[in-house]
């Protein structure tokens, strides 16, 4: 499994989003630090979730940023997030 998909099951299964994008940048990155050719390095998500709701933005950076700590950890160097709850 990659690391895209990686990332969609981690996050489906522990939020259960109304939407989830999740795009790899790392393209974009090449030749800045923590590019590596042919990994992905940098990856953009976008997160729908009721596990948002009342929540403020670091809040729910810090549950995403813990949901991929193993991501992190495996060489993924850049994760953009935009986490919003349904009504927003």
């Amino acid at each position: 499994m990659n690391t895209l998909q990686r990332i969609r099951d981690t996050l489906a299964q522990a939020l259960s989003p109304e939407r989830l994008d999740v795009s790899d940048e790392s393209a974009k990155h090449a030749g800045h630090m923590g590019a590596i050719p042919g990994k992905t390095t940098h990856v953009r998500v976008v997160v729908v979730a009721d596990a948002f709701r009342g929540r403020s933005r670091v809040e729910r950076h810090r549950i995403v940023n813990r949901l991929l700590t193993a991501e992190m950890e495996a060489g993924l160097h850049a994760l953009a997030i935009e986490a919003k709850a349904p009504d927003e």
